[in-house]
């Protein structure tokens, strides 16, 4: 531990980031961005760190790596590229799914490698890894603001780090004994007391320091998945592929009641609100039902829209990939719960697709957000903005007509 960092007894999780941050800052200690306050810190020294990651047994022994999107990780993600090893990074703050998986041009130079590995190219060399992808993670890295030798981490106080490990565990991408590993300043290593610690924290293997690297031996159990009972329904909303892992437990038979649905939480809401609010607005779906059936039947202005709606002020939403067999009572129900219910479905199961009309485009693309990666009977639907308004029962599709 750092000489001038002292924690007393009683200090909170938040008491120790301010020590640490505060301490970084008057010593300093971090490199840009500044100031560290809030942030995990791109401490000086930082490649030095990462790059002991090589020096790991299991580093040399994985194929696919998990490296958090923080700046003082860039050293692990270059080296990670270098040693042509598969480098997944979480999009920043789960906003559009959960893995990137970074792709270097064919024949890429030391240069575009070092380009790949910064948060820049992170958005220019990267295709989105969907949850039914294959994924099986070997290693992950994260960032820290305090970790102790005993493998207790603090983060910046968001959860995402933890949120990610236990989205890994729903979707089967890494193993109970899949090692962590955290990089931090010699600073950044205190003591922590575990009663800080709560189920959800995720605790780390290995800490790499500018100057140590230290073999935790923590034998605490990590996340088993996610803790639907301390997700509330904002952070839902915030972040669209969390609905869709809670949509495949809850068809998995699992308990996923929220925070806010817990009879121990005050003012609690009901399980079935969430129904009820996704239709609020869309009561014409209701009627919908009674027309949309199994072959190809299309939704006229005359059953669900009032005169006063037009083709024109309407967004449509494409769904392909439908699994022959299914039902439109099984995709009404999965937009319902994604709470993206549409003033008009157009159901043709026989061609494997569906259209929802939406009341304007900003709607329309965050339902193309939040069902991304929605998949039914195990197939991955394919949802995307309709290039053209439908006119005639057609539709264009990235340049491509179907009717």
């Amino acid at each position: 531990m750092e000489a001038g960092v002292r924690l007393s007894t009683g200090v909170s999780k938040w008491d120790i980031r301010e020590k640490i941050w505060d301490y970084m800052e008057a010593n300093n200690l971090a490199d840009f961005p500044r100031p560290v306050h809030h942030r995990i810190p791109n401490f000086k020294g930082s490649h030095q760190a990462c790059h002991a990651v090589r020096e790991l047994d299991m580093f040399n022994r994985t194929s696919e790596v998990k490296v958090d999107p923080d700046k003082p990780l860039e050293g692990v993600r270059l080296v990670t590229l270098q040693a042509r090893k598969t480098l997944l990074v979480p999009t920043p703050r789960l906003r559009t799914g959960l893995f990137n998986k970074i792709v270097p041009p064919p024949g890429a130079t030391k240069e575009i490698l070092r380009i790949c590995a910064t948060s820049q190219g992170v958005k220019d060399y990267s295709v989105p890894i969907g949850l039914d992808a294959k994924v099986q993670v070997d290693l992950v890295v994260v960032g820290s603001v305090a970790v102790s030798e005993k493998g207790w981490r603090i983060g910046k106080g968001e959860g995402f780090a933890d949120m990610e490990y236990a989205m890994m565990v729903s979707m089967g991408a890494i193993r109970e004994d899949t090692p962590v590993v955290t990089v931090v300043h010699d600073c950044q290593v205190v003591d922590i007391a575990e009663e800080l610690l709560d189920d959800h924290d995720l605790t780390v293997d290995y800490i790499l320091t500018p100057t140590r690297t230290i073999k935790t031996g923590c034998k605490r159990p990590k996340p088993q998945g996610i803790i639907w009972h301390k997700i509330s329904y904002e952070m839902l909303e915030r972040i669209p592929i969390l609905k869709n892992l809670r949509y495949r437990e809850k068809q998995a038979g699992k308990d996923v009641f929220l925070k806010d649905e817990h009879p121990d939480f005050p003012n609690a809401r009901k399980p079935e609100d969430s129904d009820e609010n996704a239709k609020t607005g869309n009561t014409k779906l209701q009627t919908e039902s009674t027309l949309a059936q199994v072959g190809h039947c299309h939704v006229g202005n005359d059953s669900l829209n009032t005169k006063s709606e037009t083709h024109g002020a309407l967004t449509t939403v494409y769904v392909g990939n439908i699994p022959p067999g299914t039902r439109v009572s099984e995709l009404k129900s999965a937009l319902r719960e994604f709470h993206a219910s549409p003033v008009r479905l157009s159901w043709q199961g026989a061609q494997c697709r569906a259209f929802l009309d939406y009341t304007d485009k900003t709607t329309a693309e965050r339902v193309v957000s939040s069902l991304k990666g929605l998949s039914l009977r195990g197939q991955t639907l394919r949802v995307e903005m309709a290039k053209n308004q439908r006119n005639k029962g057609q539709v264009e599709i990235n340049g491509q007509r179907n009717k």
